[in-house]
């Protein structure tokens, strides 16, 4: 009988068998390298799943030729956010801005507060019974008492002019521009203020300072008529007082 020849026997395998017949699929195991080169990896079912979710490292090669982060453009993306950033901010300070800069271009021109031309005449009062004392110092005490009076009305007359107008929450009054003011004068026809005070600081006689504080006492007494509530009632007060001092003090 001719003798055959077989394949040495492997260890655990019998003799004359393929190596690659019936080999348990867990015991086969892929090459690295047909991953690296771009082969198709086998089949979900192939492998376990203990293996096919294995991830191979990166060669040294593969590291060394990884993009390296980079910073022009990640420096150009902050710019671009920056520079965004700046232009939402401008696009809601420019309103606020433009808000500012039209209240401080108000150029309207108000008609004058009523009780302006009162404080006008009180202070004018205030100024020509001070002067008064140079010529009958006899009526000190009078004289400073009328001073004294028609000084507390005008300031009075002026807290009630600014709280019309208002105040800033930091105590600051605003820009009020208002009219040219004129006061009653000495014959009862309108006169610019300017020359009531002006007047006031020449020493007069005391019929002359009476005779003005007649007329500040019917001026007083006439607005009141025209005006409701507190400025009625601080009117009305301030005409009694004038009728006081011209009828009493300087008799």
């Amino acid at each position: 009988m001719p003798h055959r020849h077989t394949v040495p026997p492997r260890a655990g395998r019998p003799s004359g068998m393929r190596s690659d017949r019936h080999e348990p699929d867990h015991l086969r195991v892929e090459p690295a390298t047909a991953h690296l080169a771009g082969s198709t990896p086998a089949p979900t079912g192939a492998t376990p799943s203990h293996l096919s979710a294995t991830v191979p490292h990166p060669t040294p090669a593969q590291q060394l030729s990884s993009p390296a982060p980079d910073p022009v453009g990640t420096r150009s993306i902050w710019r671009r956010r920056t520079l965004l950033r700046l232009v939402g901010a401008s696009a809601i300070g420019i309103p606020a801005v433009a808000a500012l800069a039209a209240c401080a271009e108000d150029d309207t021109v108000h008609a004058p507060d009523p009780l302006a031309a009162q404080e006008v005449l009180a202070r004018a009062d205030a100024a020509a019974a001070t002067a008064a004392i140079a010529l009958a110092p006899q009526s000190n005490a009078a004289l400073n008492t009328i001073a004294t009076e028609r000084t507390a009305h005008a300031d009075a007359l002026r807290t009630e002019i600014d709280r019309v107008i208002g105040v800033y929450g930091d105590g600051t009054t605003p820009v009020h521009r208002t009219a040219s003011l004129t006061v009653p004068g000495p014959d009862g026809s309108p006169v610019p203020a300017s020359e009531v005070e002006t007047a006031a600081a020449q020493p007069a006689t005391v019929a002359q300072l009476r005779d003005q504080l007649v007329r500040s006492q019917q001026s007083a007494a006439a607005l009141a008529r025209t005006e409701s509530g507190y400025r009625a009632g601080l009117l009305a007060s301030i005409s009694a007082a004038c009728a006081t001092q011209a009828g009493v003090l300087l008799t």
